[in-house]
This record gives C-alpha cells, structure tokens and sequence, in this order.
C-alpha cells in the first residue's frame, strides 16, 4: 500500500486519484482552489491540506503526487523531496532544463524515488510498439517521425500555458516534450540538430508551434518531429522506420481518433510491405499502468517510467531550440 498526497486537485490531479490501485490510499490533498481541494477529497475519503508545504510534511504519506502548474512543480518537488517522499510530477517537470538539474540532484541525494509523468508511455499501441522494437520486429531503427498537434480553443491565448512566466514556454514545451521523450524511449539518446518554433496564429508571447530535427549522437538515427496547436483537427501520428519495418502509431483514443497500431513487414522481395493492424478503442488505461510503473519503481524494481534524467534531456533539446529560434 502507498500513502499518497496529491498537490493541485484539477484534471490532472483528478485523473491521478483514480489512478491509484485498490490497495493505495489517497490521505491528503492540497490545492489553491479550496473548493476544488475539497471536492477531490471528498470523493476519495482524503483530508485536506491548507497549503502544499504542509502537506509534504506530513509523516503519514509515502509518496506526493505534484499535479500543479510548471513554475510550481519545482518548488513543490524540492521540498517533497527533502521531506524524503517519493515523488511524481507531471511532465515537462518544470520551466527549464535547470529547474529539472536541480531536482535530478536533490532525489539523489537524498536517495529517493523520483519519476516524471510521461504518460503516453503507457498508451497500448505505444507500449506495444516498443515492445515489438526491443524484439527486433523492424530491425536496426534508421528514422522516427511524428505529429502531434491540436487547435485551441476559444481564449487559448489568455491561459497560463501561454504565459512563460508560468509555463516556461509553448506547444514546444507542452505536447513536444511527449514525442521527444517517445524518440528516446524508443530509439536511445538524441541531440537536437535543427529546431525552429513560431507563433502563426495565437497572439501570445509563446510559440504555438515547433519543428525539431534531431540525431543520435552517433549519427546512424534521426528524428523528424511538429508539435503544433493550430492542427485543428487533433492529431496524433508516431513513426518509427527499421531496416526490416516500420510501426506507425495513429490516434490516442477521444478527439484524436481510435488509437490504432499498424506494422509495415519489408518482404524479402521488397515491394509491398506486409500489413497488419490493431485498434484499441477501449478506455485509456495510460494513468493507472503509468502508476502501476511507478509503484514497481518505488519498490525499487525495473520500470518503464520516465525519469527525472529523462524529463531534463527533453528539456534541453526543447530550449536548443528556443536558443536556435533567437528566444
């Protein structure tokens, strides 16, 4: 059984409580809206905690769950930490790649359980596409492609994602982060060799959209990434090219479409590739095996969830770009 407190009692936080397993037990909840912090503790038995340091603080909990916004994730993980509680934040993990250097430090030093909630990871066709490239189902990786975008809303511009001061950046830093972290999951370490972000249609002072060229740092893989909130229509497509295949993850379920997985087999003959595909429409189930991973991770067992090392390579890549782009 994990004790759990959770920071910010939005979507996020929301969904996070329901992901808890049967055995866990959620005992606290802060959040700046009291009445959101009540809502979400009522549901679940819980207390409610007048601020995030006093929640961290208390003796009861083993693990703090930070739900919060990115300028606020830093501050409450630090100290979570120093209070020696496990911890998982929400990706990006904060504003900047020092904001993550800093936390990588401190749960090393104080030796705890820290992971980064990335939790695309755990979304069926994604899972299984990994597992199939770790079986050598398309052979040696050459390329991996992806999209993923989205259209706003009415008053997109004036929510805090589009304050940097509060987010630390755009749909870069927001959904890009997910497909650089799947890149490297998938296809090992990478470095930025081209990135370019822009703002075409949001007036806002953070871009709404980002182009990243990437490479292996031994130069055999690249990757094509656009992250991008002036899609319109929502939009997930991940490619990944072997020298014996390629998988294509299309769709994460909702607005995005039915997530499907569909592998491309290069017969020994070449022309038309084999093809096989598979939907999953059922429910997503991404947040409950994210913290499933997690608790195999708290108990010190191998995991397949992102770390705090991976949470900060993302970022780096992420501000290489803003730093090509002249931000």
């Amino acid at each position: 059984m994990l004790r759990v407190g959770i920071i910010g009692a939005g979507l996020i936080g929301n969904k996070r409580a329901k992901a808890l397993r049967p055995e866990d037990k959620l005992v606290a909840v802060a959040d700046l809206s009291p009445e959101r912090a009540e809502s979400l503790a009522k549901s679940y038995g819980a207390n409610v905690e007048t601020s995030w340091e006093t929640l961290v603080k208390r003796p009861d909990l083993d693990v703090v769950i930070i739900a919060a916004s990115n300028n606020a994730i830093p501050l409450c993980a630090a100290e979570a930490i120093k209070a020696r509680k496990s911890i998982l934040i929400e990706k990006p993990g904060g504003r900047n790649p020092d904001e993550l250097k800093t936390l990588v430090k401190l749960a090393k030093d104080h030796q705890v359980v820290a992971r980064v909630g990335f939790n695309h990871r755990f979304h069926p066709a994604i899972f299984k596409a990994k597992t199939m490239i770790d079986e050598g189902a398309i052979g040696e990786i050459m390329y991996l492609r992806g999209r993923y975008g989205h259209g706003g809303r009415i008053g997109y511009e004036k929510e805090w994602r589009a304050n940097p001061e509060i987010s630390g950046g755009g749909e870069l830093l927001d959904q890009g982060v997910h497909l650089i972290d799947l890149c490297r999951w998938m296809g090992g370490d990478f470095d930025l060799e081209v990135g370019r972000v822009h703002t075409f249609f949001w007036n806002m002072p953070v871009e709404d959209n980002g182009f990243l060229l990437l490479k292996s740092p031994d130069q055999k893989r690249y990757a094509h990434l656009h992250a991008s909130c002036t899609e319109w229509k929502n939009i997930f497509d991940f490619e990944v090219f072997g020298k014996k295949g390629k998988l294509q993850i299309w769709g994460l379920g909702r607005s995005y479409g039915t997530e499907e997985l569909r592998y491309y087999k290069v017969k020994p003959e070449m022309g038309v590739p084999e093809f096989t595909s598979q939907s999953f429409p059922e429910e997503d189930l991404s947040w409950d095996l994210e913290w499933l991973a997690f608790s195999q991770a708290h108990q010190g067992k191998n995991s397949p969830i992102s770390t705090l090392e991976d949470a900060h390579r993302a970022l780096e890549i992420v501000y290489r770009a803003y730093q090509q782009s002249g931000i």
